[in-house]
Parts: C-alpha cells; sequence; structure tokens
C-alpha cells in the first residue's frame, strides 16, 4: 500500500506538472506583454493555476475591475477536459508499469491516483485564489475525482462497459459527430463574419495563436448548441435571450469568432431536424432490442444521462451578468432528447413487437 501511495502520489504530480509547465509559459508571456504596472510576480504563476483549473471545468468568482462587480466563468470549454484527461491516462499507464504488479487489485489502484489527484486540485484551487478571482474550490474533489477516475478506467487493464453503455456512447458519437461537422461547414460558410469579429479583437501574432486555439476548445460548445438548435430547444448567448429555430432574441454578443456562425433570424425549416433525433431513437430501439426490453429501457436512460451531463458542460456563465445565461438550457435540451429519441424508440418496438405477432 505504501508504495502504491507514493508512486501514484509523484505520477499525480508529474500529470498536473504536464500542463502546469506550458500554461505558466503561456501566462508567462501574457503577464510580460501586458505591460501592467500594478501586477506582480505572482500574477503568471496563479494564471497558469487558473487556466489548469478551467481545464478541468472548475467555475470561478470574478469581482471584475475596477468597480468589484460580482460575476461567474462557468461557461468553460469541452474541449479543455480532454488536456488533463490525456495528461492523468499517460501518467497513470506510467505509474502501473513503474509498480510492476506490486498491488492486489487495479482497481484501488485506480481510486487511490483518482483521490490523491483530487486532493491536489483541491489544493491549489484554495491556494490559487485572490481578491479578484475565486475558484470554487469546494467542487473541485468531485469534478478532478471523476475526471481522473473516469481516465484511469481507459488506462491499464481496461474496465469493459455495460452493453446500454456503449450504446448510449455509440448514439452521443453519432450527435456529436455529426454536430461537429455542421459546425466546421458553417465556419467556412460564415468565414467573413468569424474574421470580421477576429480582426475587431486586434488579437496580434501571439494573440491570435491563443485565441485559435480558444476557439478550437471550444468546439465541442459550439457542437452541443447546435444539436440543441436542431433539436428545437435552441441556445442563449446572453442573459434573456434565445436564439431557435422559432425564437430570435439576440442582443449584443461577446468578441468569441465563433458566434459568427450564428443565425441572422428564425429558421422554421431547422426544426426538420427533430425527425433526425427521432431517428436516432429508431437506431437505439434497433441496437438494444436484440439483447431484450430490458437493455432498450437502460439504454433509453443512459442517453439521457448523457444530455443532462453534456447539456450542463455546454452552458453557463461568461463573467458578467449581461452573459449570465450562454449555451444550451440543460433541462430543455434533456427534455428535447428524452421526447424526441423516445418516441423513436418507442414507434420503433411498438412496430417490431406487432410484426413478431
Amino acid at each position: 500500500m505504501q508504495r502504491v501511495l507514493s508512486v501514484s502520489l509523484s505520477h499525480v504530480i508529474r500529470s498536473a506538472a504536464f500542463l502546469l509547465l506550458p500554461f505558466s509559459f503561456l501566462a508567462l508571456i501574457a503577464w510580460a506583454t501586458a505591460g501592467s504596472a500594478s501586477g506582480s510576480t505572482t500574477d503568471p504563476i496563479r494564471g497558469a493555476v487558473w487556466i489548469w483549473l478551467g481545464a478541468h471545468h472548475i467555475p470561478f468568482q470574478l469581482e471584475l475591475p475596477p468597480t468589484g462587480i460580482n460575476g461567474y466563468l462557468t461557461y468553460l470549454p469541452i474541449g479543455g477536459v480532454v488536456l488533463p484527461f490525456i495528461a492523468i491516462r499517460s501518467a497513470f499507464n506510467r505509474a502501473v508499469d513503474r509498480l510492476q504488479g506490486d498491488f492486489h487489485d487495479i482497481n484501488g489502484v485506480r481510486i487511490i491516483f483518482a483521490a490523491l489527484y483530487a486532493l491536489l486540485v483541491t489544493a491549489l484551487s484554495f491556494l490559487s485564489k485572490s481578491d479578484a478571482i475565486t475558484p470554487q474550490w469546494y467542487l473541485a474533489p468531485l469534478i478532478a475525482f471523476l475526471i481522473a477516475l473516469v481516465a484511469t478506467l481507459t488506462a491499464g487493464v481496461r474496465v469493459a462497459l455495460s452493453r446500454p453503455v456503449r450504446i448510449a456512447a455509440r448514439i452521443w458519437a453519432l450527435i456529436l459527430g455529426a454536430s461537429l461537422t455542421i459546425v466546421t461547414i458553417l465556419i467556412f460558410i460564415n468565414f467573413s463574419q468569424v474574421k470580421d469579429i477576429t480582426t475587431t479583437l486586434q488579437p496580434g501574432f501571439f494573440g491570435g495563436l491563443l485565441l485559435l486555439f480558444l476557439n478550437v476548445l471550444y468546439l465541442p460548445n459550439a457542437a452541443v448548441a447546435l444539436a440543441s438548435y436542431f433539436a428545437g430547444t435552441g441556445l442563449a448567448v446572453g442573459a434573456g435571450t434565445l436564439v431557435s429555430p422559432l425564437w430570435y432574441q439576440l442582443g449584443q454578443i461577446p468578441a468569441l469568432p465563433l458566434l459568427g456562425i450564428l443565425p441572422t433570424g428564425k429558421q422554421p425549416y431547422a426544426l426538420f431536424g427533430i425527425l433526425l433525433f427521432i431517428g436516432l431513437g429508431v437506431l437505439l430501439a434497433r441496437w438494444s432490442l436484440v439483447y431484450g426490453i430490458q437493455a432498450l429501457i437502460q439504454s433509453y436512460i443512459f442517453t439521457v444521462v448523457g444530455a443532462i451531463l453534456i447539456g450542463y458542460l455546454a452552458s453557463g456563465s461568461l463573467m458578467t451578468a449581461e452573459m449570465g445565461a450562454m449555451g444550451v438550457s440543460i433541462w430543455k435540451f434533456a427534455l428535447s432528447i428524452a421526447v424526441e429519441v423516445g418516441v423513436g424508440a418507442a414507434a420503433t418496438m411498438l412496430i417490431m413487437n406487432r410484426n413478431l405477432r
């Protein structure tokens, strides 16, 4: 047990350093080029930790200068989670190789590794707070533990997922894959608007590279928003806004180049996208009913749970009260998926049962 703890701790620190070092380099360059007269040398260190915490989807409470207005930053890029996921997975593989079988149960090693990682994330969340930016450290243990545990489950001797989970994962892979493809096409179609937003920011060469990287990390958020749009529930780009096929209430938008692909008005024909989600329900039923009605029910439940989780990750607040609602509505998105996929699955089940009689 002592060897498992020591090896796990050393590799947890390595996995964190794997991202913190390049983030520190980026934060140091940003701090050096900002030219703030009131900054201190601790700012880039804290900035690197905040970027690292943001990649874990740790929310931030803000007091925006110079007036100290309260704000929240919870609309964080889903793509950012991939970075710690890869780092944790790689570090855990190395830890298992280092242990050379000197443990009783691989799952116990996973839990120890994830717990130590969550402890490190929580400690850095608490220690990195400042007067203006406070990570919500009390959420760090749960979020970091789940990310680390899922990452370790894909490393070493992999855990075989149940069939309903695999079927639900295939459904979501189709949704997100198709949405990402359409988002990419829309970026090329609306490239002039995307370019105009980028030009207004005047990021410079180095800032342009960082802006490009940030937008790439936000692509999954855009894909989820697009899926919600075609499911009929739409998305918000600020408090009191709604962009959906039948409703269009949009004010000023933040200068994020990806928002250049937003529609410019109502698009009722987009409601035909609901048929695609009903079709996914048909696929869900055909894949599941081979193994019985219980497999269908479980696959459907996991699909809806996936909608809730993905909706949570793709929504939040973007610092100010005006941008207090960004992305999808969690309950509307999950409800639309539940109803539309459920209709397709139920209809398929009835038809298949009738044909068997």
